[in-house]
């Protein structure tokens, strides 16, 4: 039996159960505990991988159910723990994290992640994805405070302002159409 080292198999398909995972440039630090992958015989997009057809992509059918869009390898982060599995989206939501691939030729597929010939692939090897929060209070002082919210996982900001004014510090209001106007066009840069 073949087999490769920790670190050439994360650099490959990500960490496993054990492996530790550094929070971006923190001192934050991520262990996986739940692998759903089968090491071995994972779901890897690119030439000369094994998403392809009659390998791990199947023939079922948007119709009959395969996702629209399957992640895999990504290494999930949610209040229940931390693991490494392939995600399953279809219609905008998730529907299933497991074992993605060809349940006619690898065990242990979930029902929810059979790859067919419709279904994107993003590779989410070396990658996190974690649930992304709402701030609906935000006093919109400048364009960095995106930078800050999204290192703090935040996704979506509600509020106002239109910068460095002492209304904006009071409130988050925005008192008029132009200055909304503004505030979004710093938002885009």
């Amino acid at each position: 039996m073949t087999s490769i080292d920790r670190a050439r198999y994360a650099a490959l398909y990500g960490p496993t159960i054990g492996d530790r995972l550094r929070l971006a440039d923190t001192d934050l630090w991520l262990e996986v505990e739940e692998d759903r992958c089968a090491g071995g015989d994972e779901a890897v997009f690119g030439g000369g991988k094994t998403i392809r057809e009659s390998m791990l992509q199947g023939s079922r059918t948007a119709a009959q159910g395969a996702p629209d869009l399957v992640i895999t390898n990504v290494v999930v982060l949610d209040h229940w723990g931390v693991i490494r599995c392939d995600v399953g989206i279809r219609d905008g939501r998730i529907v299933a994290l497991g074992k993605a691939g060809n349940p006619d030729i690898a065990d242990g597929v979930h029902p929810g992640l059979e790859i067919g010939p419709s279904t994107d692939v993003i590779a989410g090897e070396g990658r996190i994805l974690t649930a992304g929060g709402i701030d609906c209070h935000v006093h919109f002082i400048c364009p960095q405070i995106v930078d800050q919210a999204v290192a703090a996982g935040m996704t979506t900001l509600i509020g106002g302002g239109t910068g460095p004014s002492e209304g904006t510090r009071a409130t988050t209001c925005t008192p008029s159409p132009r200055a909304l106007h503004d505030m979004l066009l710093a938002l885009d840069t």
